[in-house]
Protein backbone atom coordinates (compact mmCIF):
# COMPACT_ATOMS: atom_id res chain seq x y z
CA UNK A 1 0.00 0.00 0.00
CA UNK A 2 1.42 3.69 -0.71
CA UNK A 3 0.47 6.36 1.35
CA UNK A 4 0.80 9.93 0.60
CA UNK A 5 2.20 12.27 2.63
CA UNK A 6 1.44 16.16 1.97
CA UNK A 7 3.94 18.57 2.83
CA UNK A 8 2.57 21.95 3.54
CA UNK A 9 4.49 24.76 5.33
CA UNK A 10 1.65 26.07 6.85
CA UNK A 11 1.08 26.56 10.47
CA UNK A 12 -1.11 24.58 12.13
CA UNK A 13 -4.77 25.72 12.56
CA UNK A 14 -5.76 26.93 15.47
CA UNK A 15 -2.75 27.97 17.16
CA UNK A 16 -2.06 31.66 16.36
CA UNK A 17 1.81 32.69 15.76
CA UNK A 18 3.77 33.83 18.50
CA UNK A 19 3.82 37.74 16.76
CA UNK A 20 -0.05 37.34 16.75
CA UNK A 21 -0.45 36.19 20.13
CA UNK A 22 1.76 38.84 21.69
CA UNK A 23 -0.76 41.53 19.97
CA UNK A 24 -3.60 39.44 21.29
CA UNK A 25 -2.19 39.67 24.88
CA UNK A 26 -1.21 43.24 25.19
CA UNK A 27 -4.34 44.35 23.70
CA UNK A 28 -6.63 42.46 26.01
CA UNK A 29 -4.31 44.04 28.80
CA UNK A 30 -4.55 47.06 27.18
CA UNK A 31 -8.44 46.86 27.11
CA UNK A 32 -8.61 45.56 30.66
CA UNK A 33 -6.15 48.82 31.89
CA UNK A 34 -8.57 50.86 30.41
CA UNK A 35 -11.66 49.46 31.94
CA UNK A 36 -10.62 48.63 34.93
CA UNK A 37 -7.11 50.20 36.02
CA UNK A 38 -3.96 48.29 37.20
CA UNK A 39 -5.54 46.83 40.52
CA UNK A 40 -7.97 44.95 38.65
CA UNK A 41 -5.92 43.71 35.94
CA UNK A 42 -5.29 39.60 36.26
CA UNK A 43 -3.32 37.07 34.04
CA UNK A 44 -6.59 35.01 34.35
CA UNK A 45 -8.83 37.45 32.44
CA UNK A 46 -6.09 38.58 30.37
CA UNK A 47 -5.56 34.73 29.26
CA UNK A 48 -9.58 34.63 28.56
CA UNK A 49 -9.94 37.86 26.78
CA UNK A 50 -6.37 37.21 24.73
CA UNK A 51 -8.04 33.18 24.20
CA UNK A 52 -4.57 32.20 25.30
CA UNK A 53 -3.36 29.80 28.24
CA UNK A 54 -1.88 31.70 31.31
CA UNK A 55 1.41 29.87 30.59
CA UNK A 56 1.75 31.62 27.53
CA UNK A 57 1.51 34.18 29.02
CA UNK A 58 3.86 33.89 31.80
CA UNK A 59 6.12 32.39 28.98
CA UNK A 60 6.73 35.74 27.71
CA UNK A 61 6.28 38.03 30.88
CA UNK A 62 7.43 37.19 34.17
CA UNK A 63 4.56 39.63 36.37
CA UNK A 64 1.73 41.07 35.95
CA UNK A 65 3.80 44.50 36.06
CA UNK A 66 5.65 44.03 33.86
CA UNK A 67 2.92 42.68 31.32
CA UNK A 68 0.81 46.14 32.31
CA UNK A 69 3.88 47.94 31.39
CA UNK A 70 4.62 46.46 28.12
CA UNK A 71 0.52 47.02 27.13
CA UNK A 72 0.72 50.92 28.63
CA UNK A 73 3.46 51.66 26.61
CA UNK A 74 1.64 51.09 23.18
CA UNK A 75 0.07 54.12 23.08
CA UNK A 76 1.73 56.38 26.47
CA UNK A 77 5.24 57.80 24.37
CA UNK A 78 3.08 58.01 20.82
CA UNK A 79 0.95 60.65 22.98
CA UNK A 80 3.69 62.61 23.93
CA UNK A 81 4.12 65.60 21.33
CA UNK A 82 7.69 66.90 19.80
CA UNK A 83 8.45 70.82 21.13
CA UNK A 84 9.20 73.16 18.73
CA UNK A 85 8.73 76.54 20.45
CA UNK A 86 10.40 79.66 19.93
CA UNK A 87 11.64 79.89 23.59
CA UNK A 88 12.19 77.53 25.96
CA UNK A 89 8.70 78.35 28.41
CA UNK A 90 6.77 77.44 25.38
CA UNK A 91 8.56 73.98 24.81
CA UNK A 92 8.30 73.48 28.61
CA UNK A 93 4.53 74.56 28.22
CA UNK A 94 3.96 72.29 25.48
CA UNK A 95 5.85 69.50 26.79
CA UNK A 96 4.15 69.43 30.84
CA UNK A 97 0.64 70.45 28.77
CA UNK A 98 0.94 67.56 26.65
CA UNK A 99 1.63 64.74 29.62
CA UNK A 100 -1.12 66.41 31.55
CA UNK A 101 -3.78 66.12 28.25
CA UNK A 102 -2.79 62.29 27.98
CA UNK A 103 -2.95 61.46 32.15
CA UNK A 104 -5.25 64.05 33.72
CA UNK A 105 -8.68 62.21 34.41
CA UNK A 106 -7.96 59.64 31.74
CA UNK A 107 -7.22 55.40 31.72
CA UNK A 108 -3.58 56.06 30.65
CA UNK A 109 -3.51 58.59 33.37
CA UNK A 110 -5.25 55.82 36.11
CA UNK A 111 -2.81 52.91 34.56
CA UNK A 112 -0.07 55.24 35.11
CA UNK A 113 -0.79 55.73 38.77
CA UNK A 114 -1.07 52.28 39.11
CA UNK A 115 2.17 51.38 37.84
CA UNK A 116 3.77 53.57 39.46
CA UNK A 117 2.38 52.54 43.05
CA UNK A 118 3.00 48.62 41.89
CA UNK A 119 6.96 49.52 40.81
CA UNK A 120 7.43 50.60 44.65
CA UNK A 121 7.21 46.67 45.24
CA UNK A 122 8.22 44.97 41.88
CA UNK A 123 12.11 46.29 41.63
CA UNK A 124 11.80 44.87 37.89
CA UNK A 125 8.93 46.76 37.37
CA UNK A 126 10.80 49.72 38.55
CA UNK A 127 13.77 49.57 36.66
CA UNK A 128 12.00 48.88 33.40
CA UNK A 129 9.90 51.78 34.14
CA UNK A 130 13.09 54.12 33.96
CA UNK A 131 14.24 52.38 31.17
CA UNK A 132 11.19 52.51 28.72
CA UNK A 133 9.23 55.25 30.07
CA UNK A 134 11.38 57.91 31.67
CA UNK A 135 14.61 57.75 29.71
CA UNK A 136 12.96 57.64 26.12
CA UNK A 137 10.79 60.45 27.38
CA UNK A 138 13.59 62.77 28.54
CA UNK A 139 15.74 61.83 25.37
CA UNK A 140 12.87 63.32 23.47
CA UNK A 141 13.37 66.26 25.18
CA UNK A 142 17.13 66.93 24.95
CA UNK A 143 16.59 68.83 21.71
CA UNK A 144 14.40 71.38 23.65
CA UNK A 145 17.42 72.37 25.58
CA UNK A 146 19.87 71.93 23.48
CA UNK A 147 17.95 74.48 21.33
CA UNK A 148 17.62 76.83 23.94
CA UNK A 149 21.22 76.74 24.61
CA UNK A 150 21.28 77.72 20.96
CA UNK A 151 19.58 80.85 21.26
CA UNK A 152 21.63 81.95 24.15
CA UNK A 153 18.72 81.40 26.54
CA UNK A 154 20.22 79.35 29.47
CA UNK A 155 23.28 78.43 29.82
CA UNK A 156 25.21 75.47 28.01
CA UNK A 157 26.06 73.46 31.22
CA UNK A 158 22.13 73.61 32.26
CA UNK A 159 21.70 69.51 33.75
CA UNK A 160 18.33 68.34 31.52
CA UNK A 161 17.63 65.87 34.57
CA UNK A 162 17.05 68.87 36.80
CA UNK A 163 15.18 70.93 34.58
CA UNK A 164 13.08 68.16 33.81
CA UNK A 165 12.51 67.40 37.58
CA UNK A 166 11.42 70.72 38.27
CA UNK A 167 9.01 70.50 35.32
CA UNK A 168 7.19 67.39 35.93
CA UNK A 169 7.82 66.72 39.70
CA UNK A 170 4.97 69.12 40.68
CA UNK A 171 2.77 67.52 37.96
CA UNK A 172 3.60 64.01 38.97
CA UNK A 173 2.40 64.97 42.42
CA UNK A 174 -0.58 66.52 41.92
CA UNK A 175 -1.26 63.21 39.53
CA UNK A 176 -0.49 60.49 42.72
CA UNK A 177 -2.40 63.00 45.42
CA UNK A 178 -5.20 64.76 43.43
CA UNK A 179 -5.10 67.49 46.40
CA UNK A 180 -4.51 70.38 43.23
CA UNK A 181 -6.48 70.14 40.31
CA UNK A 182 -3.49 69.67 37.01
CA UNK A 183 -4.96 73.20 35.46
CA UNK A 184 -4.04 74.75 32.25
CA UNK A 185 -3.08 77.52 34.83
CA UNK A 186 -0.81 74.99 37.02
CA UNK A 187 0.87 74.36 33.76
CA UNK A 188 1.69 77.92 32.10
CA UNK A 189 2.64 78.95 35.80
CA UNK A 190 5.26 75.87 36.17
CA UNK A 191 6.60 76.19 32.67
CA UNK A 192 7.34 79.83 33.38
CA UNK A 193 9.15 79.38 36.85
CA UNK A 194 11.37 76.29 34.99
CA UNK A 195 12.59 78.66 32.27
CA UNK A 196 12.98 81.11 34.60
CA UNK A 197 15.07 79.60 37.10
CA UNK A 198 16.99 77.90 33.77
CA UNK A 199 18.15 81.43 32.51
CA UNK A 200 19.17 82.03 36.30
CA UNK A 201 21.56 79.30 35.97
CA UNK A 202 19.85 77.40 38.80
CA UNK A 203 20.43 74.00 37.37
CA UNK A 204 23.87 74.15 35.99
CA UNK A 205 25.63 71.34 36.48
CA UNK A 206 28.78 72.86 38.52
CA UNK A 207 26.49 74.39 41.25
Amino acid sequence: MIVTVKVTNEAPRGRPRSSQCREAILSAASEILKEKGFRDLTIEEVAARAHVGKATIYRNWETRGILALDAFMVDYLLLQPPQRGATLEEDLFSALAGWVAVVDGTPTGRALVGLLAEAQFDLELGKQFRDRVVAPARAAQRDMIERAVARGEIPPDTDLEILMDLLFGPAYLRLLEGHQPLSSAFVRRIARAVALAAREGVAVRDL
